[in-house]
């Protein structure tokens, strides 16, 4: 029982241990203070230590800041992506707007260089009555007609050349108060006198009904006829004035050759309707009955 009473305290081996600690301790914080002093004194002396030490450990730094700056980076990426896709979504509306506008400018523009072409024509002929818009054509129908929004209000009446900035369309045939028809130069009762550019020569344009015009000469035989050769209205008839474009050859031929007309109804907007080259004189008067 005596040997069960004794207190650990007694016991030697626990007194050597707690004895060396102290000694271990006191040893360690008097060497960690000399080394404090020498490296104060002369920092020379524990450099390649330091260095070794630092070669180390710089790895082991580099790598835990990569991975701490990768963990970092997360929240920026994320926002960065939720940010990057509103903008492409805002730059995706913007670019679509923008193709709009675009569209809307290219026609205007388009417009705009008819319409000067118009009043360049206007400006050299003072016989235009009015300009009117090209309201509907029939470029599917076996006749080719279109239709005007200008009638006897307007001055417009019947037998008046209508024509375009590139050349001649047709003339008027039925006149109402707001509202004309014209037949096309491609319609098959269509016939206008027309000479070939360079030699004169005389010839007649008469629609097929599909678009397009035959040619055949006027007055000789054994013609032939170029590609690419152009006609122009002679003033033949009094109806048209001369000199305005009417067609081109499309294919060669020899008496009688296919044309393409300068000016095509179906992209027209507007046209001018213009007073006959030389208009047919008034009746005379009826005489007065005798008594």
């Amino acid at each position: 029982m005596a040997a069960r009473d004794r207190r650990t305290g007694f016991s030697r081996r626990r007194q050597y241990g707690a004895f060396l600690g102290y000694v271990v301790a006191v040893a360690g914080a008097v060497v960690g203070a000399v080394l404090l002093v020498i490296s104060t004194l002369h920092p020379a002396t524990f450099a390649p230590v330091r260095m070794s030490a630092a070669s180390v450990t710089a790895p082991v730094s580099s790598g835990l800041d990569a991975v701490a700056r990768w963990f970092g980076a997360i929240p920026t990426a994320i926002g960065s992506y939720f940010q990057v896709h509103g903008e492409n979504a805002a730059l995706r509306a913007e670019l679509k707007r923008s193709r709009v506008a675009l569209m809307q400018a290219r026609t205007i523009v388009y417009d705009n260089h008819r319409l000067r072409q118009l009043l360049a024509v206007r400006d050299r002929d003072d016989t235009t009555v009015v300009v009117a818009r090209l309201v509907s054509s029939t470029p599917s129908s076996g006749r080719r007609f279109a239709l005007l929004n200008a009638g006897t209000l307007q001055r417009v009446g019947s037998g008046m050349p209508v024509r375009g900035p590139n050349g001649l369309v047709g003339r008027v045939t039925e006149v109402g108060p707001i509202a004309a028809r014209v037949l096309l130069l491609t319609d098959p009762e269509s016939v206008v006198p027309v000479r070939r550019i360079g030699d004169g020569m005389p010839a007649i344009a008469s629609g097929r009904g599909d678009g397009r015009l035959d040619i055949r000469s006027a007055e000789r035989t054994n013609v032939r006829f170029g590609p690419h050769d152009m006609f122009v209205t002679s003033g033949t008839g009094g109806l048209y004035p001369p000199g305005v474009p009417v067609a081109r050859i499309d294919h060669a031929g020899i008496d009688q050759a296919i044309a393409i007309p300068f000016a095509a109804p179906d992209s027209l907007d507007f046209a001018l309707v213009q007073r006959p080259y030389m208009p047919l004189p008034p009746p005379p008067p009826a005489l007065r009955a005798a008594p």
